[in-house]
């Protein structure tokens, strides 16, 4: 995984998108720092707590309302765990820039 073709596919793609707001934007460049620390290797384990301390979300509402915009809009396929003892499941979808 090259980081700077994914990142700039990642900006190219949300610069089109009006959907996306700040805060979908600080959620996934949290994921994307925990999928960089995962050698790039999906899928990577989330704690909800975490992520939302890290991102700067506040309401958990929020939080789940990004996830699941981020993963209806193809940047993420997201599994949520029901388990509190095992984190969501999260894959990240291959943003390199065509160029």
């Amino acid at each position: 995984m090259n980081y700077s073709k994914h990142l700039s596919g990642f900006f190219e793609k949300i610069s089109d998108d009006k959907t996306l707001n700040p805060t979908h934007i600080s959620l996934y460049m949290v994921l994307f720092q925990f999928w960089n620390s995962n050698l790039f290797k999906n899928p990577i384990s989330i704690s909800r707590d975490e992520v939302m301390r890290i991102s700067k979300i506040g309401s958990r509402a929020t939080y789940h309302k990004c996830l699941k915009n981020l993963h209806s809009l193809g940047y993420i396929n997201y599994e949520p765990s029901f388990n509190s003892f095992k984190g969501s499941q999260v894959h990240i979808v291959s943003l390199t820039a065509k160029k």
